[in-house]
């Protein structure tokens, strides 16, 4: 997924009820010694971006509804170890970028933050995707081409506040006008970046920078994800890539392959290419295969890899009930993954050089399809037409997919509301549905969820964070 420009709201209380039954999911892959809490630490979850958590949702009973309007798109969520929220927002007066320090269990009315802390701004995505480390700082790129880690403390007072600290200056190996918008660290304590004109890089334990470019007609619109393996997945606007740091410790590429990018951006996407950030999932390592979704004309495919190897497990139409696209990384778990449409979503701002919309616009029918890896390739399991407006999660501890759902007719307009909704993994069926307060002003523009240790969830809206549970 990549966050949208403009940004979110919300507030108010409403009632939720079902759920699915429980179910059996995984593996993941092993936690990162170098992240945070699994599930709660990047905006997919964990470094490979499997966009599932070990966490349970709200569940079945009766969920109150609230709101931090904070007057900002805040894409990022995360969570420490201190149950604490670290949030990446984005102020709409200035669009500059703000970190803010949330207690998403505190009692009574919301609508601030404990701290916040402004950073120098950059383009659109960058500084998007950040990380929660192992000490729950955030770690993130600014405007400036500066790694920073952000951690949080109490002063004398009691009061919070957020304290910056630079790892390194990244500005020697990023070419000026561009920004740094993926980031994940591996398993040896390296921190690799990627940028949005395709650099790829490193950064060591010493600080040490170094890098690759990727061929120059290509561009990273999306995060990156790290295997256990110590291997890094890049998907650019034309070709997956697999790299790793070699002997000396740069990074190398291990393999590419080049998928359908289609004749134009579609309506609902951000880039000429895929919206996937690549998903690392399987039955064994949990990090066996490698994913994205292409962006063919007409039909879209899910396309299924070896890690390591990248040989071709499948390539599997997906989304032939809904819309064909997706800006979303997929769901990846065992030997199954997720695709949900972004195909005709209205964003109301692309990003800079993104290339006209072929055609302009078209309606937001959504849908999603599980499809499941077996020895003989790839099939589809189930579709449906739910019309996800966030990044769906699934939770292995209740079984279930949580989003939020864009209401009214598939021509959008400014009126149509939003549901919390829960969908069976197994079946592809709705389980609990329920309208959401307000407007516009919730619209969750295709960003992703986070599933907190407290069995709630936050959501990133046009204006701020709703919080369910």
């Amino acid at each position: 997924m990549r966050a949208p420009l403009i940004l979110l709201a919300a507030c108010s209380m409403t009632l939720l009820s079902a759920g699915p039954a429980a179910a059996t999911w995984g593996p993941l892959a092993s936690p990162n010694p170098y992240l945070g809490p699994v599930g709660t630490s990047t905006m997919h979850g964990d470094a490979g971006s499997s966009d599932a958590t070990p966490l349970a949702g709200p569940g079945v009973g009766a969920v109150p509804v609230s709101a931090y309007p904070l007057a900002s798109a805040c894409p990022t969520l995360l969570e420490g170890s201190d149950n604490l929220v670290v949030a990446l927002c984005t102020a709409i007066a200035g669009q500059a970028p703000t970190v803010h320090l949330i207690d998403p269990a505190s009692p009574g009315p919301l609508g601030h933050s404990l701290a916040s802390l402004q950073l120098t701004k950059g383009s659109l995505l960058g500084g998007v995707y950040a990380y929660l480390d192992n000490d729950d700082r955030l770690v993130v790129v600014d405007g400036a081409d500066r790694l920073l880690r952000v951690g949080h403390v109490r002063d004398a007072s009691g009061r919070w506040r957020l304290e910056s600290e630079q790892v390194a200056d990244l500005s020697a190996v990023i070419p000026v006008g561009d920004n740094v918008t993926g980031l994940v660290p591996d398993w040896s304590g390296n921190i690799w970046f990627a940028t949005g004109k395709g650099v790829v890089g490193l950064v060591a334990p010493s600080g040490a920078a170094v890098t690759v470019s990727l061929p120059a007609d290509e561009q990273v619109a999306n995060s990156i994800s790290a295997a256990p393996s110590g291997r890094i997945a890049v998907a650019t606007t034309h070709a997956l890539y697999e790299l790793r740091a070699d002997g000396s410790g740069r990074p190398e590429v291990l393999w590419r392959a080049a998928y359908d990018r289609g004749s134009a951006r579609k309506p609902g996407q951000l880039s000429w290419g895929t919206g996937s950030t690549p998903t690392y999932f399987g039955p064994n390592t949990g990090a066996d295969y490698l994913t994205i979704v292409d962006n063919a004309d007409g039909q879209v495919n899910a396309l299924v890899f070896r890690s390591g190897s990248g040989q071709s497990v499948c390539s599997q139409p997906v989304l032939t009930k809904g819309g064909a696209g997706s800006e979303n990384s997929p769901i990846g778990l065992g030997r199954s993954l997720f695709v949900a449409s972004t195909y005709g979503y209205p964003y109301p701002a692309v990003p800079e050089g993104a290339g006209p919309a072929a055609p302009p616009t078209a309606a937001f029918t959504g849908g999603m399809t599980r499809v499941d890896v077996d020895d003989d390739g790839c099939h589809t399991v189930w579709e449906n037409t739910v019309r996800s407006a966030a990044v769906p999660h699934l939770s292995t501890a209740d079984g279930a997919v949580y989003t939020v759902t864009r209401l009214g007719p598939d021509t959008t307009t400014p009126l149509d509301g939003y549901a919390f909704t829960v969908v069976d993994p197994d079946t592809g069926s709705v389980t609990a549905s329920h309208p959401l307060p307000g407007t516009l002003v919730d619209d969750p523009l295709q960003t992703s969820p986070l599933l907190t240790h407290g069995g709630r969830v936050l959501q990133g809206t046009v204006t701020g964070i709703l919080r369910v549970g």
